[in-house]
């Protein structure tokens, strides 16, 4: 007997066509959708664009689609391909697992305590920028100051240089950039030209610091940068061309921005709704710790991971036919209230968590073997940053950040305006 299919319109969930017209002709966000569809505990079935797609997000199942699954369920392409280019978190197969290796041991266990200077570095700058602030009593936007951070501090990483304004300046465009690209796959593919000129200017960027550094290496020998890193590599390995260390420079420039910039300013959003645990996380790293990953749960900046099945599988006894896309959805996981007891609710006190959680029940880097590969280098940042400031400073919102918005990221609408003082 054949399993039941979970798209042939009697899957343990079904989304009917009806359903996804009527969403698509709203123009509303993909994840109105998703949340119509989800029924925590349950798979749910639907066609789109004459695709069939799986909801994942029964922590269960999404253990079995990326922890299990990591050679069965692949992506089918990668919605940031045109910023990424062949990058470590485009690539797929062999080229991905030698990209990986070579990168592994520079942000994983003790491999990121060579970044700890830079990481505290680049905290020191927003710490004297704030004090400026509080001393003149100008409010600051906090979703600026933790992005020039979180950028200053992979630049320091990536090329053991401090970040200058006009490089922030090219380099920051890469939000402009991942805001314009569909939240997933099979979404437009068109930029618009703005988006493409920032492109440009990213690549000339990357480029120029490649040429400096191959100066530097050539006449110093090879210093401790990820580009230093990347150059080894190419004396070796034909693979590494100009064209894919800068592809791995920009990987590594948004996977190690983007989402601590995002989850940085989603906590103070979160923090100014609660006063009372801003003023327990203040000089308590435990508690700063608790409050990232509480964070981390409700806004994951990695809200939807899509992969797809090539060939015939199964999951939980129901038949995924090859060419089903899968949408893992962490947003929705981490909301589901058999695991998180009133999951809108931000507590902290939830972490560390008392007892083991379910395997897949919280993956805001994701699981299996494509897990983020900075988990412990993005942690430790934003660590060291939110314990700094709220150590220091008190802050108060003067208006408020905006709605999610569901890109290919989950992000605030707009900015972060502040005001700080420093603590008496």
């Amino acid at each position: 007997m054949r399993s039941q299919c979970v798209t042939d319109g009697m899957p343990p969930a079904f989304l009917g066509d009806e359903a996804v017209a009527a969403w698509t002709a709203s123009g509303a966000p993909l994840v109105d959708l998703l949340r119509q569809a989800h029924t925590p505990g349950r798979l749910t079935g639907f066609r789109r664009g004459g695709r069939a797609a799986v909801l994942v997000t029964e922590p269960r199942h999404v253990h079995q689609v990326l922890g299990l699954g990591g050679d069965r369920y692949v992506k089918r392409s990668h919605r940031a391909r045109p910023l990424l280019g062949d990058g470590m978190l485009t690539a797929t197969g062999e080229a991905w697992r030698s990209q990986r290796k070579l990168l592994q041991a520079m942000f994983t266990g003790r491999g990121i305590q060579r970044w700890e200077h830079h990481i505290e570095g680049a905290a020191a700058c927003v710490v004297d920028r704030w004090a400026e602030r509080a001393r003149r009593g100008e409010p600051t936007d906090i979703a600026e100051d933790v992005q020039f951070f979180t950028v200053d501090t992979i630049w320091r990483s990536l090329t053991d240089r401090p970040l200058d304004q006009e490089t922030y300046v090219d380099l920051a465009a890469v939000q402009d950039i991942v805001a314009a690209l569909p939240a997933d796959v099979g979404g437009a593919t068109a930029l618009p030209p703005e988006v493409e000129a920032a492109i440009g200017a990213l690549d000339e960027r990357m480029l120029r610091a490649l040429a400096d550094a191959r100066v530097r290496h050539r006449a110093d020998g090879a210093g401790a940068s990820v580009l230093d890193r990347l150059l080894d590599a190419a004396g070796t390995d034909p693979a590494y061309t100009d064209r894919l260390i800068r592809d791995e420079l920009v990987t590594l420039l948004v996977a190690g921005y983007e989402s601590s910039a995002r989850t940085l300013t989603w906590a103070f959003v979160l923090l100014d709704e609660h006063p009372e645990i801003m003023e327990r996380a203040a000089g308590d790293p435990r508690a700063v710790e608790a409050v990232l990953s509480e964070t981390l749960r409700l806004y994951p900046t990695g809200w939807l991971l899509p992969r797809h099945s090539p060939a015939d599988e199964t999951l939980d006894g129901w038949a995924i036919p090859a060419g089903t896309d899968l949408l893992v959805c962490p947003y929705l996981t981490h909301r589901d209230p058999e695991v998180w007891p009133e999951p809108e609710t931000f507590d902290p006190g939830r972490f560390p968590a008392r007892s083991p959680l379910p395997p897949g029940a919280y993956l805001p880097f994701g699981i299996g073997p494509r897990a983020c590969l900075g988990t412990r280098f993005a942690m430790r940042e934003m660590e060291v940053l939110l314990g700094a400031l709220l150590a220091r400073f008190t802050v108060e919102a003067t208006g408020p950040a905006g709605e999610a918005v569901f890109g290919i990221n989950l992000r605030p609408a707009g900015p972060l305006h502040a005001r700080v003082r420093e603590r008496t």
